[in-house]
């Protein structure tokens, strides 16, 4: 059985490349198929670079650092790998992957993470940010997401198997596709790089890429009106000035620290703070790996990642954190008085077990199984 990989991009390591670098390892003799690629990266992934075919953007202007310019060639680029000759084809898919051309007699899995983002769910929010709602540059833009949600629906029919990271993408999936999904199957992630912490100090933290979406500057601003707890900040970002101005003298701005110092910030954090509406959401099982309860924007994949309560209902020993309803800063101060008043509840063994069904291995095993069974009922 001759197999291809397909990713979108391999310049950054992220959630995405955890799960790619997995379907690599199951099929170390595949070749791989992504739009843009560079050295360094392939090589933290493990990956022989001669494995690797990229398409023509690589060669396109400040390609390696710059892709997202090239959004508009994204679905003709795809499109040119001529995959004929492949009996299994996988896609790692949050862009484009899915979008490639595949015939009757081949089997097509897509391991999707979400429908183009900018271009469905968050279509408003990326006009905005990008200050494309009024004059000719916002006429262009939205014609070329407009093009390319009809192609993205349009090539839909090119997969036979959609496998979705949460129970949120396979909705999310089903709604704009009208397609099944196979199975949910959640990301592997690196539990066992994570130890148990029992004792626990008095501040709250929060971790991520600071981009709007994550709401690091509404869990600041919350802090503001509570002068008598504690934050910590870790990580950089487009919007690292403007929660840097926004940190009182009870917020430590850390920016970008490396992994020992995460992961010790991780153990000894009374809870770790989670505002983001994720498709999954790795870092708070991060957190819950280190026994440290979370709380976190009940929606999207947090509502899977966490097993939380909402505020006023009933806490229990197996219950990881408690869930806030809104993003705003009220609803982010009721949680964390929630939190205050119950805390006692919450069982450090019992949140780092629940975070252990996300262990890689667990993935792999299960991802494993999932594609041969695909691939036995299609040659029926």
């Amino acid at each position: 059985m001759k197999v291809a990989i397909i990713h979108e991009w391999i310049t950054v390591i992220a959630g995405s490349e955890s799960c790619f670098k997995v379907f690599t390892e199951i099929y170390p003799e595949a070749d791989i198929f992504v739009l843009v690629s560079d050295d360094k990266s392939i090589k933290k992934l493990g990956i022989d670079p001669n494995r690797v075919n990229n398409s023509f953007i690589q060669k396109l202007p400040k390609a390696k650092t710059k892709w997202k310019n090239y959004l508009p060639l994204f679905p003709f680029a795809v499109e040119q790998f001529d995959l004929s000759e492949y009996d299994l084809i996988i896609s790692s898919s949050h862009a484009v992957a899915k979008g490639v051309i595949t015939n009757a007699n081949q089997t097509h899995i897509c391991y999707i993470y979400s429908p183009i983002r900018y271009a469905w769910d968050l279509y408003h929010q990326y006009l905005k940010e990008a200050n494309l709602t009024k004059g000719v540059k916002a006429f262009i833009a939205k014609s070329i997401l407009h093009y390319i949600r009809n192609w993205d629906l349009g090539t839909s029919n090119r997969v036979d198997a959609f496998i979705p990271i949460s129970k949120y993408i396979e909705k999310r999936v089903w709604r704009t596709y009208r397609r099944e999904s196979y199975k949910v199957i959640y990301p592997p992630v690196d539990v066992d790089a994570f130890t148990l912490e029992k004792e626990k100090e008095d501040f709250y933290l929060t971790a991520s890429r600071i981009v709007p979406y994550k709401k690091i500057d509404l869990i600041v601003e919350a802090f503001s009106k509570i002068p008598d707890k504690k934050l910590v900040v870790i990580g950089d970002g487009p919007e690292f000035k403007k929660v840097k101005e926004k940190a009182g003298d009870n917020v430590s701005v850390l920016g970008y620290q490396d992994f020992e110092v995460l992961k010790d910030h991780m153990q000894r954090t009374k809870a770790f703070i989670f505002a983001a509406e994720e498709d999954f959401g790795i870092i708070p099982i991060e957190a819950q790996a280190c026994g440290t309860p979370v709380l976190a924007y009940g929606k999207g994949g947090s509502l899977e990642t966490v097993k939380g309560k909402f505020v006023d209902q009933q806490l229990t020993s197996d219950d990881t954190g408690v869930y806030f309803e809104n993003q705003t800063v009220e609803s982010i101060l009721s949680a964390i008085n929630f939190l205050e008043d119950n805390y006692d509840v919450f069982d450090p063994e019992k949140i780092r077990n629940f975070a252990l069904k996300f262990d890689k291995e667990l993935f792999r095993k299960n991802i494993e199984d999932t594609f041969n069974k695909i691939i036995k009922e299609r040659r029926k």
